[in-house]
């Protein structure tokens, strides 16, 4: 029986995590098993020790199947886009390119992020609209999809509610920059949404949570 004492211990003492033992910490985090004090000892570690490439897939599947994983029309296959800002000020991009996409007949399911450190979030600033609605279920992103071609939500219980979990605790627990954390909250989300194509925007600077140019390469890779 795999123990979650055991197993913060042995990433804390540098161990490589199986795709077993973090399928385990992830159904955990996922169904409350593991407290809230237990996962932030769990992304300390992981923040201290890093992972492997191998530790950062299996991190990176689970947390994307974690919930549900979307399906869409035959006819949409091709058309399915997105793309990921890893951080910095404002959000200069997200929300002109998204309705620009769909304008050109792509289909655009965001899932985004709220604010992480210093950063404000996307979907903090669209809940300053009044009645705007961040969470939507599987059907009815779809419905929106069908309709207007875009939308920008967040994460659910339904949809990757692993990371809606772990995004608020590396916040609280000042494990934000970490490498592998930040590849699988990206990759789990976008791998949900079932693309055809992905762009990803890396940016480095004193505003953003890499400051030089190599970091940002590094990320870049990894993602």
């Amino acid at each position: 029986m795999l123990s979650i004492p055991d197993l913060i211990r042995k990433k804390r003492d540098g161990g490589q995590l199986t795709d077993e033992e973090i399928s385990f910490i992830i159904e955990s985090v996922t169904t409350k098993r593991m407290q809230d004090c237990q996962i932030g000892a769990m992304l300390m570690a992981i923040w201290q020790r890093g992972m492997v490439a191998v530790e950062i897939q299996s991190l990176t599947r689970e947390m994307m199947l974690s919930g549900e994983v979307m399906r869409w029309p035959d006819e949409w296959k091709r058309l399915m886009v997105d793309k990921h800002s890893t951080g910095g000020v404002g959000d200069k991009v997200s929300l002109v390119l998204a309705p620009a996409l769909a304008a050109c007949g792509c289909k655009v399911p965001m899932i985004s992020g709220r604010g992480l450190a210093h950063t404000g979030g996307t979907l903090d600033k669209l809940e300053s609209i009044p009645g705007f609605n961040v969470q939507q279920s599987a059907e009815q992103i779809q419905s929106i999809l069908a309709s207007v071609g875009c939308c920008i939500v967040g994460q659910t219980e339904m949809l990757v509610p692993a990371d809606r979990v772990l995004y608020a605790l590396r916040d609280a627990t000042s494990t934000v920059d970490s490498l592998p954390l930040i590849t699988g909250s990206i990759m789990s989300k976008k791998g949900a949404e079932s693309l055809s194509a992905l762009v990803l925007d890396v940016k480095f600077g004193r505003a953003a949570l890499y400051k030089d140019l190599e970091s940002a390469k590094q990320l870049a890779q990894l993602l």
